[in-house]
Formats: structure tokens, C-alpha cells, sequence
């Protein structure tokens, strides 16, 4: 099966192959504009423009440096627990997420909190406790309807007490539009912090990866609301073009830190720059 990159190729590219649309090519793969921008400038300077398969190559090692490695996120075996806090908007795969950390961060022998931040939806109440029972994580919900801030301060409480190594705090989707719904996760932010100043350690964006250059502008309202420190891309193996990656990489300066690759509890794996960016050429 092509890669998008190659039927995109094929798509802006007369026959013959000589030359390229680069900037239709690049925008319609979700580098984003700035990024795209960047390349055809980069591309230009270097008299690679006209040249396809050198100017393929070149974008291929803009790429690799702009997403440079870094490592994958470790849990301290702290005095105070760690804490994950993960945002996004309604569908993005949060909870499976949380259920996938719990899962990554149990199997290396790390003692989890999962705290179900999310109070007005039962169903999500009731999928991550059964995941915490399958992963062998402790659970702590609030009753429908309450402060998820309060859910997790006594989450974080819970954790301190049973000296867990990690506390995951899962909240509800909201679209990044509605500001009162900003505004509450911003608080859950503060309320962790009263607990320890260092909390939330991070703040992860759970992103579909589907929703090609939408996860650039939801990145950057999360961003403004929340501070987030880096994104967890889901479903980046289905049909995703995975280029807004990169785009908020560059723009924001946001790393993506996790990519879901599937629904079992083990199918989340650290970001690898170089196997994203071979998948994303198609080899």
C-alpha cells in the first residue's frame, strides 16, 4: 500500500515527475503553514525546488531534526508521587490512554493512581475502573456531578498515602472553544499544584491522529489554557497523514512524546523521530 506521502506525490506532481507543487503537497500532507513555508524556503535556497527526489530527501532531514529525540518520559521513585495529567477533546482517546500509561508504567514495576477526573460522564467512570482493575492500578472517582478539581486533590492524596509512584489524572473532553470548560481544567491544574508546586509534572494533549491540521489549533488553545508539555497521538495507525506532528513541533514547540498504534493496553509506544519519519515517506 502507498503512503499518503506517495500518493500525494504522484497527486501534485506532473507527469513526468520534473517538478513539484511543493507548497500544495506539503500543506495537503498537515505540515501546517509555518512549517510548510519554512521547507519551500529551505528548498529554494539550496536550488532543490526543481529537484524531486533531492528535495524529498532534504525535507526528510528537516524533519528529523526538527522532531530531534527525545527520551521517553521516566517516573522517579520519588518521595511524592508524579503526575500525568491528560486534556483533550471529546473522543481523542484520553481514557484509553491513561489505561495504556497505567499499563506501560505498571509492567516497570511503578506503584499507579488512576483518578477518574471526568465526573459527568458515567461511562468513563466506569471503563478506566475497569481498566484499573486489569492493570492493576488503584482507582479513585468522585460521585456524578462533582468538582473534578476535588476528584483530583483527593486522588493526589490517595496516591501521597499508598506511595504510589505515579498518578494519572484522566478528564473530560472539551472542545477547546468553550471557554468555561478551559477554565475548569486550568483549575484542576492549580488544585494539583496546592498539593505539590511541582504538580502536574506534565501535561499531556491526547490528540486523534485523524484529525490531521485540527490538532494544530486544539494543541494551541490547550496550550494557552493549560500549558501543555507534550502530545500523545492516537490512531496513528489507521489512515492519519501523522504531519501535524511536525507542524506542532514547529509552532508550538510541543514534542509528541506518545503514539497509540492500537486498542490492547500494550499498543502505545515512546515517539521514535526516525520510524515516524520513514513511515511518513513510506520507507
Amino acid at each position: 500500500m502507498k503512503s499518503f506521502w506517495r500518493k500525494l506525490v504522484e497527486k501534485f506532481s506532473p507527469a513526468g515527475g520534473e517538478r513539484v507543487d511543493w507548497e500544495a503537497l506539503l500543506l495537503e500532507a498537515d505540515l501546517g503553514l509555518k512549517l510548510t513555508g519554512r521547507l519551500i524556503r529551505l528548498l529554494e535556497e539550496e536550488g532543490l525546488a526543481r529537484k524531486p527526489r533531492e528535495g524529498e530527501e532534504r525535507i526528510r532531514r528537516e524533519l528529523r531534526r526538527v522532531l530531534s529525540a527525545e527520551a521517553p518520559p521516566s517516573v522517579p521513585a520519588g518521595e511524592r508521587p508524579e503526575v500525568i495529567l491528560l486534556v483533550g477533546v471529546n473522543g481523542g482517546g484520553k481514557t484509553t490512554t491513561a489505561a495504556k500509561l497505567a499499563h506501560r508504567y505498571g509492567q516497570e514495576g511503578k506503584r499507579v493512581v488512576l483518578a477518574a477526573a471526568d465526573t459527568f460522564r458515567a461511562a468513563a467512570v466506569e471503563q478506566l475502573e475497569a481498566w484499573a482493575r486489569r492493570t492493576g492500578a488503584l482507582f479513585v472517582a468522585g460521585s456524578p456531578g462533582a468538582d473534578p478539581a476535588s476528584v483530583a486533590y483527593r486522588a493526589h492524596a490517595e496516591a501521597e498515602e499508598k506511595k504510589a509512584h505515579l498518578l494519572i489524572v484522566d478528564t473530560a473532553g472539551r472542545l477547546a472553544t468553550k471557554n468555561n470548560l478551559m477554565l475548569e481544567a486550568g483549575k484542576i491544574r492549580r488544585t494539583l499544584a496546592k498539593r505539590d508546586p511541582a504538580a502536574p509534572h506534565h501535561v499531556w494533549l491526547v490528540v486523534d491522529a485523524t484529525v490531521g491540521t485540527n490538532a494544530l489549533s486544539q494543541a494551541a488553545e490547550f496550550h494557552r489554557a493549560v500549558g501543555l508539555s507534550g502530545l500523545v497521538v492516537t490512531k496513528l495507525d489507521s489512515s492519519a497523514k501523522g504531519g501535524m506532528i511536525a507542524a506542532v513541533k514547529e509552532e508550538l514547540g510541543i514534542p509528541t512524546v506518545f503514539v497509540g498504534t492500537g486498542e490492547r493496553p500494550e499498543d502505545l509506544a515512546p515517539f521514535d523521530p526516525d520510524r515516524y519519519v520513514e513511515a511518513f515517506f513510506g520507507g
